[in-house]
């Protein structure tokens, strides 16, 4: 197997939880060097998140936290003792990149902000994941992804006409707006880092990242005037021809915004009469007949008419479906990994890139336990181990963490 692309990329990610996690992950499993700088107490609070899985070392029995840290290492220290400052500024010496998930300020008021350590290494790439970003108004602000949709306009713009907002499954500003915008933030300043040898600080905030996805809703408002409401947004409620439709066992998606696709499907139910028809509102006569035509058939029949028509139409799986389907599986987006301590291969999903010469690998390392690597790391940084007895005697690191060190919902 060829070199992983991102092999020799060294990774400080002192982030916790969701959005700072799956973006080192993406980097991990395309062979980035990902070491998880963990406090000396519990760590990565998403380590004590339920379910467990039974007999694996406590740090790593949750499937949540197994989900988004294989093929990292993990180190603990004390970064609010000046001995575990001085051990971060020493690895910080030979990184690529920093990525961090803390309020604004917190590091710097701790002394390792980035100030302080782009003098160590000018050529490290920082990069902050935060809410509302670092600076205007609410830099300070708790919040979690839903906040962040509810300010930015997209959770007030998802749901039916006359209905509440609807939460989504997934973590639109968590994953999309910073997870993802933080991989390309940092992959592009390590791009300009090639031509100036200049690292950066990158900025990324949830709320900015997630209103860039509705980049042609604004632009529609920009040039009309007009705000769109929940309800009356093209690809969000407002076309008879592009809805989740109720079926005989559960639900459907029709998603025939083309004019060639909605009318294959208006004739192959043999009603060409609603041809003209496609871009109707719900609630509207037309609407109510195509409702019903739906409410005929099973799922497993539109499936099969789909496979005969032309017409974006598939039904809406349960998640125990989707993961169990032809199409995950041909995709490789379940993976198996042997994690010590666990009986039976952990299922996680595989990666969503797909690289034709140096494809990532999701299996090449198991999830860390907290502070598994902490001497092994500062070890290969140049400490020696008399340096590395003192540090652990001053509890400015720790090494493998024993027993259960915390829940989820502590603070």
């Amino acid at each position: 197997m060829s070199e992983l692309p991102l092999a020799g990329l060294k990774v400080l990610d002192l982030s916790r939880l969701l959005p700072g996690g799956f973006c080192s992950l993406l980097l991990a499993d395309f062979g980035a060097d990902v070491i998880k700088v963990e406090d000396t107490g519990m760590g990565d609070y998403v380590r004590w998140s339920p379910p467990y899985y039974e007999g694996a070392d406590d740090s790593t029995r949750s499937a949540l936290f197994l989900s988004l840290n294989r093929g990292k290492r993990s180190i603990r220290v004390n970064l609010k003792s000046e001995a575990g400052k001085d051990v971060l500024l020493a690895l910080v010496r030979d990184a690529d990149v920093l990525l961090e998930s803390f309020r604004p300020g917190v590091l710097d008021r701790l002394g390792v902000g980035y100030d302080r350590l782009r003098a160590d290494n000018p050529r490290l790439v920082y990069c902050a994941i935060s809410g509302y970003g670092q600076d205007g108004p609410l830099r300070a602000r708790s919040g979690h992804d839903m906040n962040y949709l509810g300010l930015n306009g997209l959770l007030g713009l998802t749901g039916e006409r006359d209905g509440p907002p609807v939460q989504a499954a997934g973590q639109i500003a968590d994953l999309g707006g910073g997870a993802l915008m933080a991989a390309v933030g940092i992959l592009v300043a390590l791009r300009e880092r090639d031509r100036s040898g200049l690292g950066q600080f990158v900025d990324c905030s949830m709320f900015d990242g997630a209103l860039s996805w509705l980049a042609m809703l604004a632009a529609e408002m920009f040039a009309t005037g007009h705000a769109p409401q929940r309800g009356d947004v093209g690809l969000a409620g407002r076309y008879s021809c592009y809805r989740p439709y109720e079926c005989a066992d559960g639900y459907v998606t029709l998603g025939a915004l083309e004019p060639k696709f909605w009318q294959a499907w208006c004739e192959g139910v043999g009603r060409p009469d609603l041809v003209t028809h496609g871009f109707d509102s719900p609630g509207s006569e037309s609407h109510a007949v195509v409702a019903e035509i739906f409410a005929q058939r099973t799922r497993e029949q539109w499936r099969a008419f789909a496979s005969e028509h032309d017409c974006c139409l598939e039904p809406v799986l349960g998640l125990d479906e989707a993961l169990d389907s032809e199409l995950v599986r041909a995709r490789e987006m379940v993976v198996e990994l042997a994690q010590p301590g666990v009986t039976q291969p952990v299922r996680l999903l595989g990666v969503p890139i797909k690289l034709s010469r140096t494809p990532g690998d999701a299996a090449r390392a198991p999830g860390p336990a907290l502070g598994e690597h902490t001497d092994e790391v500062l070890r290969a940084a140049g400490f020696t181990t008399d340096q590395l007895s003192e540090l652990h005697s001053a509890g400015a690191i720790a090494g493998t963490a024993e027993g259960r060190q915390g829940t989820f919902m502590s603070s």
